[in-house]
């Protein structure tokens, strides 16, 4: 590595990164929080095509995911402390979290497929698209239990075991590719959480709020693992409940039509 060793770094240096991350998911969070004022929340795309949808979904990825991504995103900034400084070091951080939400982005394009065909499952068979709800809360609570959620959360969980093997990446695009490489671990580990959304509403701040705290449990905290494996467990159980509630499915509601701007 051509940094200087990580315990090298004065601690003052770390405070740029951390202001960058924090700040960009406050923002995020502002700007989610407004376009939800602004929309409502409502089944499918809420009317939306797919550019102003993705940049709409990159918002909440990062008020989503940048929290917990934070301490990879600082031990990154050590690495390249070494090499980088002043406005260098913020561009070379922004490049990896470009990359990291880059990734995101990608995600919703798929997201953007499948929420409209659940408009167009709304419309041809609302009995469907009650069993569709039920089907990915089911669907994303037994991925929690799972040893591919295990092998991407053992990865997101090691911010120096990622560091390590980030160090082997060369090349102008490093930060970029560490990024997307970063991002692409996040989308494996909580795709199936993200896909709750398509059920109860891409813009449901509440289970967004609540998505975004077990996002961050898992990662960081010392029992993250049995925390997600319960939190699977409850969304097995919200699943069975919403066959006889389907109210537990709001995203899944043609009479839950978005409020669109100006109207």
């Amino acid at each position: 590595m051509a940094a200087r060793p990580l315990q090298a770094v004065p601690r003052r240096q770390l405070a740029l990164p951390w202001a960058v991350v924090v700040a960009a998911a406050a923002v995020a969070w502002v700007a989610t929080v407004a376009l939800y004022r602004d929309m409502g929340n409502g089944p499918g795309t809420m009317g939306l095509t797919l550019l102003p949808f993705l940049g709409l979904w990159v918002v909440m990825m990062a008020a989503m995911m940048l929290p917990s991504v934070a301490p990879v995103a600082v031990l990154w900034a050590r690495v390249i402390s070494g090499t980088s400084a002043g406005v260098g070091r913020v561009a070379r951080m922004s490049t990896f979290l470009g990359g990291y939400l880059l990734t995101w982005a990608v995600v919703g394009a798929a997201a953007f497929a499948a929420l409209s065909g659940t408009g167009w499952l709304l419309t041809s068979s609302p009995t469907g698209a009650k069993w569709l709800g039920v089907a990915i809360f089911v669907g994303a609570g037994i991925y929690q239990l799972t040893p591919w959620k295990d092998w991407c959360l053992r990865r997101c969980r090691s911010p120096v075991g990622a560091l390590i093997y980030y160090s082997g990446f060369k090349g102008r695009g490093r930060d970029l590719r560490v990024g997307l490489h970063h991002g692409a671990t996040c989308a494996g580990c909580c795709w199936g959480l993200m896909i709750v959304l398509v059920a109860v509403g891409v813009m449901n701040v509440a289970v967004m709020a609540a998505l975004a705290a077990v996002i961050f449990m898992e990662k960081l905290w010392r029992y993250g693992k049995p925390f997600g494996q319960a939190v699977g467990l409850v969304l097995v159980g919200v699943g069975a409940l919403a066959i006889r509630f389907p109210w537990l499915l709001p995203g899944l509601h043609a009479s839950g039509m978005p409020k669109m701007p100006g109207m």
